[in-house]
C-alpha cells in the first residue's frame, strides 16, 4: 500500500503545529513574524483558496468536464 501525498502532507502540517506550539510554551519565538503579519497571511491564503476552488469548481476546463456538463444538460432536458 503507498501512502497518498495529502496524507503526508497532513501529517508534516501536523507535526510543525506541534513543534510551534510546544515551543511558544516554552516561551520560544519559533517564527519571526508578529501577529499581523500571521493574520494577513492567512487571511490572504484563505482567500486565494477558496477564490481558486470557486473558480475551478464553476468552470469546465478539462474535457472530462466538459463531457459531464454536456450529460448533465442531456439529462436535465429528458427530466423536463
Amino acid at each position: 500500500m503507498k501512502v497518498s501525498k495529502a496524507t503526508i502532507i497532513r501529517t508534516a502540517v501536523l507535526l510543525l503545529a506541534l513543534i510551534n506550539q510546544a515551543l511558544v510554551m516554552f516561551g520560544k519565538n519559533p517564527l519571526p513574524f508578529t501577529d499581523d503579519t500571521v493574520t494577513q497571511l492567512f487571511t490572504w491564503g484563505f482567500t486565494a483558496a477558496a477564490s481558486i476552488t470557486a473558480w475551478w469548481k464553476n468552470n469546465s476546463f478539462t474535457p472530462e468536464a466538459i463531457q459531464s456538463d454536456t450529460v448533465l444538460q442531456t439529462l436535465k432536458a429528458q427530466k423536463n
